[in-house]
């Protein structure tokens, strides 16, 4: 004679609840193993292609207004252009914001002039032509002493620096925004008149660019 083994309610809640833990443990695994896969994927996509830092160099500058109104207040006007390269062959680059200014001995001679968005293809080499200008902009009490004392050395130095954000698309992905700074030096011959302009440097010169 067989024996009849009955399971009381509360048994059996117990095994389902048992039952419905193990599931949601399944799911939260396998999402888990999904994500970190495709983090992974990402990874190893960044580090074969690994895009390096676009590169920049100034073809031209022309200062056609660098003088004092007053005793420190600087009325300037130059333009510049600069070439960007892309030296990535699978990688693009979205700019999707570039300032410019112009600077002689840590101070600003110009304001900020910005550079409308645009995408670079792989391999691709991008002319930037802009002018950068200043009416009645503050400047150090020195100014005036400094520029005459370069005068008498007969050259001019000055920093052109731009600061932006950028992208990278590698296929239809594409990364955050990231902060990017570049800065130029330019050395312009700088005779006995007086700097009204133009003052002009045609040969290029390579910029330093950090990511």
């Amino acid at each position: 004679m067989s024996q009849i083994q009955e399971k009381s309610p509360q048994h059996c809640a117990k095994k389902k609840l048992i039952n419905i833990n193990k599931h949601h443990k399944r799911l939260i695994y396998t999402f888990t193993t999904f994500i970190l896969s495709v983090l992974l994927l990402i990874l190893l996509v960044w580090l074969i292609l690994h895009p390096t830092k676009p590169e920049f160099a100034l073809k031209e500058a022309d200062i056609y207004q660098l003088g004092l109104s007053g005793s420190h207040l600087l009325n300037s006007s130059i333009q510049i252009t600069l070439l960007s390269r892309n030296p990535n062959q699978k990688v693009g680059i979205y700019y999707d914001e570039i300032q410019v200014y112009a600077s002689y001995k840590g101070q600003r001679i110009t304001l900020d002039s910005s550079i409308p968005p645009f995408y670079q293809e792989q391999k691709d080499n991008n002319l930037l032509s802009m002018v950068l200008v200043a009416n009645g902009l503050p400047v150090d009490p020195s100014f005036g002493f400094e520029m005459g004392r370069d005068q008498m050395v007969g050259k001019l130095v000055l920093d052109l620096k731009s600061n932006g954000q950028l992208r990278w698309k590698i296929g239809t992905w594409v990364s955050g925004r990231y902060m990017f700074i570049v800065n130029c030096v330019v050395v312009l011959p700088f005779g006995s008149s007086a700097p009204a302009g133009p003052l002009a440097s045609k040969q290029g010169t390579q910029c330093s660019t950090t990511v």
